[in-house]
């Protein structure tokens, strides 16, 4: 069987109960057709690039999933049906990631850096100040 990330953003005005249902019904669709969700990672609600069906945040969702490639027609035709999927995606990978996907980490490195943590490349210097620039001189 192949291997699958399947990501998919559900509305910002749903509830987090709401998208587990989804999360879990997505599981469901590739359980009856002979494949297996090998892990699921909520990301959370997230701003998104552009606006999308007036929608500027939305909860991201990936499953793992470890199926032939007819579930995945029938997952997404499932998906494109519902009104609360604003957009999904599915990609075909060599193997899944070990341990926590990418998103997940970069939510615990900003969690152990701060709310902005100190930056040591900032200096001290307060943003008005700009004795150190050259003036401009009025050539007459």
């Amino acid at each position: 069987m192949a291997l699958y990330e399947h990501v998919f953003l559900a509305r910002q005005d749903l509830a987090q109960a709401q998208v587990d249902a989804l999360a879990e019904t997505a599981t469901k669709i590739v359980e009856d057709n002979q494949g297996k969700v090998v892990k699921t990672e909520t990301w959370g609600l997230r701003n998104i690039a552009y606006k999308i069906a007036k929608n500027r945040k939305a909860h991201y969702v990936m499953l793992e999933i470890d199926a032939p490639a007819g579930v995945v027609a029938e997952l997404e035709r499932q998906t494109a049906i519902n009104e609360d999927i604003i957009r999904y995606m599915t990609i075909k990978v060599d193997a899944h990631e070990a341990g926590p996907s990418v998103m997940m980490r970069k939510g615990d490195r900003e969690r152990a850096r701060g709310e902005r943590g100190d930056r040591g490349d900032r200096g001290d210097r307060p943003r008005g100040d700009r004795e150190d620039r050259p003036r401009r001189e009025d050539a007459e």
